[in-house]
């Protein structure tokens, strides 16, 4: 069997966790199956990979017409293959045509979706009515959905009430665990700044609205005094939310020290050096399907302290591999808390719980390795998905 992976994050050019996804779910499929990947960006010198970069006749068009361009490049490619599998609605448009050009079943797997990150519209404008239009009509379109979490599952039937329940499986996000491990260098971390001898919180993730970093700006402001924040933050999806965490950690730099802000992407043996130094990781995210960076920081053996919403209450077990923190929502699609002072309260709250107990944070860390090393391993999501590839290709002869 062939299949063809249409995304527009692949390695070298990942910065999410969607990126990360598909690499290591190529990995780890080529071992039983013929995987041709079609990327976008930069060519690749990669066997099996083919990259695609935005037509020059779209160089000065909006941001999602350039993805379309990029999308009708690829679908032709597609002949040949048994299952064409999409990531992201920018690679959607693309394997819903081929699947329609080619008479082949089309696989979505949902990472994020449209109709739950409004902001988006900041950064896209018009772009993101386009964005959406591709969504919906590649899900419902789709011989079937892939969601990373139960959570994510009703968010997808909620957002897409057109969706037939059984086209919609859960096969969750995995982690590497011998690529993602503890690593202790305490020189390595001096040269960040960062003290390994003082208790630590670390957050790792874009600047984005979904990833309520403003909230953990504020809660952090109520930590202990010798509590380090350590900000491994960067890519902002607008000017306008990059300001505002500017402002945030200026105003908590001159309260109070050790807050420390990586803007840059570590590698992954310096960011495994962060976590795995951490008294806790933290997930404050408003909106998060599953949360790669949560099994990530797991491995690395930090405890987490997560939101209670979408798939991290499935990932991070409360009490066992650190703590779930509360959270009522507005149900508009923006994930804002009903009350925002309340949510900051309580992530201050536990945050300070786990940071003040040294131990019980250091057996949270170990519980969590084991679970990620027992539960959320590539090959059995590649089972997992190839087993769902063999289904949905016998339906469609």
């Amino acid at each position: 069997m062939r299949v063809d992976i249409i995304s527009k994050e692949y390695p070298p050019e990942v910065y999410g966790g969607a990126g990360v996804h598909v690499a290591e779910l190529v990995k780890a499929l080529r071992g039983g199956l013929e995987v041709r990947v079609r990327a976008f960006g930069a060519p690749r010198d990669e066997d099996g990979t083919t990259s695609y970069g935005v037509p020059v006749e779209l160089s000065g068009a909006n941001g999602a017409i350039q993805t379309l361009g990029t999308d009708l490049a690829i679908v032709s490619d597609v002949a040949g293959a048994d299952v064409v599998h999409s990531h992201t609605w920018y690679a959607n448009f693309a394997g819903h045509l081929a699947s329609l050009l080619h008479g082949i079943p089309h696989v979505v797997t949902a990472h994020s979706l449209e109709p739950l990150r409004p902001w988006k519209a900041e950064q896209l404008g018009g772009g993101y009515a386009v964005s959406s239009y591709i969504e919906k009509t590649a899900y419902e379109g789709a011989a079937a959905v892939v969601a990373v979490s139960e959570g994510m599952r009703d968010d997808i039937l909620r957002s897409y009430p057109a969706l037939d329940p059984a086209k919609v499986r859960v096969i969750y996000n995995g982690i590497d665990t011998d690529a993602w491990a503890p690593v202790e260098d305490p020189g390595l971390l001096a040269e960040m700044g960062i003290d390994p001898a003082r208790p630590s919180v670390v957050f790792v993730g874009r600047i984005t609205r979904q990833k309520g970093l403003p909230y953990l700006l504020r809660a952090a402001e109520r930590l202990p005094a010798d509590v380090q924040l350590i900000l491994c933050a960067g890519a902002p999806d607008t000017p306008q939310i990059m300001a505002e965490v500017e402002e945030l950690v200026r105003g908590l730099q001159q309260t109070r020290e050790g807050v420390v802000w990586i803007d840059r992407l570590l590698p992954r043996r310096e960011l495994c050096a962060v976590l795995t130094a951490a008294t806790t990781f933290v997930c404050p995210s408003v909106y998060e399907p599953l949360g790669i960076v949560n099994l990530e920081a797991m491995a690395c053996g930090a405890a987490v302290v997560g939101t209670g919403t979408g798939g991290i209450p499935e990932v991070v077990v409360d009490g066992v591999t650190g703590r779930i923190v509360p959270i009522d929502q507005v149900q508009d699609g923006t994930g804002t808390p009903i009350d925002p002072e309340r949510f900051v309260g309580d992530l201050a709250r536990v945050l300070t719980e786990v940071v003040s107990d040294p131990e019980r944070a250091r057996a949270y860390g170990e519980a969590g390795r084991r679970r990620a090393a027992e539960d959320f391993s590539w090959e059995r999501i590649a089972e997992q998905t190839a087993a769902l590839y063999t289904e949905v290709a016998a339906v469609g002869r």
